[in-house]
């Protein structure tokens, strides 16, 4: 008999704070929603993100961005990377992170990943030596962290720029070390599925002061780099201020209201998130046919969603696993259908790249399933929910056990 049908929206946040909501509309009633917009000693609601982002993050500089699509075109620019240049990324993420590398004029070469869903770290080597890359963009897809002290060495050794893609792992921790913290810059994101919530926005932080200049240059910054509040100090600006183009990628003052309130929750946030994660994969543990990613022991993560994998699964079967979760309430996603659906996009799907050919991964995504878990979400209500998808897995596969 299947469970009772789960009556929650997959696609619900929580709530905007009522501290964020009193400072939107005091913005609002100011009329100054352009960052640069400030009365005589104002320190604007960007200036102040920043420079409370960097002081939670643990790094000199941060920079707010209109998206985090854009804090990621801004790295890459930012570190020099443009036309020809090859940039190495994972094979499973989100079309943003190529669609940055192109967007930059470069070259994005996919890297395989593990079935474990983290970027595998001998084929990142074999593709170093094949490419002499400039830069590894390593997206953090969907919360999981590979081995970052390796993965820094490797990329250390072979002289090649980090850029950390951490739309998803924004809190997270290798050995201790914040997510972002590893390499030359790190892009995280606000939008609305994210671990902060402004509808759009994006944060790009580094310890790095000519680094970030050009960023914030980048960004559009129109001079007044004195109206940041992470920023290198002017003499960084004056050697290449005339020499970056404004791309108009600003985060407003309106946004950046909305988020500051909740970036002291977000520690709470965190919590609660792997409180509900852990409900889930605890049901799901309990069928021999579900395989959860591993979690190594250096690894503090983010739940704010989980994947579990049906190895060898046709895609008549998934396709039925999905339906009948839907039946019931709960919202899978599968990477691998053929086509794109949602977020689920994967690499073939990507045209505006070239072709390129990924066995191991193909075989990880072919069984792979991916679930939003909203803080709207109750524990008991995860209980439940992973209950569901395990009796949809063991109806199709009876077997399982």
């Amino acid at each position: 008999m299947l469970p009772i049908r789960f009556d929650k929206s997959f696609t619900q946040q929580e709530a905007i704070p009522e501290d964020s909501i009193a400072a939107a509309i005091e913005v609002m009633r100011s009329g100054r929603l352009h960052r640069y917009n400030v009365a005589p000693g104002e320190e604007s609601q960007v200036a102040a993100l920043e420079r409370e982002v960097a002081a939670w993050q643990g790094s000199r500089y941060a920079l707010a961005c209109s998206s985090g699509g854009a804090a990621l075109r801004i790295a890459l620019r930012a570190a020099g990377i443009g036309v020809g240049d090859v940039v190495l990324t994972n094979g499973f993420t989100l079309a943003p992170v190529p669609g940055a590398i192109v967007a930059v004029g470069a070259r994005p070469v996919l890297v395989e990943i593990t079935e474990d869903l983290r970027l595998d770290l001998d084929d990142l080597q074999r593709q170093i030596a094949r490419h002499r890359p400039a830069a590894v963009m390593a997206s953090h897809m969907r919360g999981h962290l590979c081995d970052m002290d390796l993965l820094t060495r490797i990329c250390a050794d072979a002289g090649v720029l980090l850029i950390e893609d951490c739309a998803h792992t924004m809190g997270a921790r290798w050995n201790g070390r914040r997510s972002g913290s590893f390499g030359l810059a790190g892009a995280f994101s606000s939008q609305t599925y994210k671990h902060l919530n402004s509808g759009e926005g994006g944060l790009l932080v580094s310890d790095d002061p000519d680094f970030m200049a050009r960023a914030i240059i980048l960004s559009g910054s129109y001079m007044l780099y004195g109206r940041h509040g992470a920023a290198p100090k002017e003499q960084y600006f004056e050697r290449v201020r005339l020499k970056m183009p404004n791309l108009s990628a600003r985060m407003d003052n309106l946004r950046a209201a909305i988020l500051r309130p909740q970036l002291v929750e977000i520690e709470d946030a965190l919590r609660r998130w792997n409180e509900r994660y852990r409900a889930v994969s605890e049901i799901l543990d309990s069928c021999r046919a579900i395989m959860l990613p591993r979690r190594p022991a250096a690894e503090a993560f983010v739940g704010s969603s989980i994947q579990f994998r049906l190895p060898e699964i046709c895609g008549e079967v998934a396709r039925k696993i999905v339906a009948d979760a839907a039946d019931l309430g709960v919202e899978l996603k599968w990477f691998g259908a053929a086509e794109p659906v949602g977020f689920t996009s994967a690499h073939p799907s990507w045209q505006y790249m070239e072709t390129q050919e990924l066995p191991r991964t193909d075989a990880v995504m072919a069984g792979l399933f991916d679930m939003r878990l909203p803080l709207t979400f109750e524990v008991e209500d995860c209980r439940q929910i992973g209950q569901i998808i395990v009796a949809c897995v063991r109806r199709h596969l009876p077997d399982c056990g």
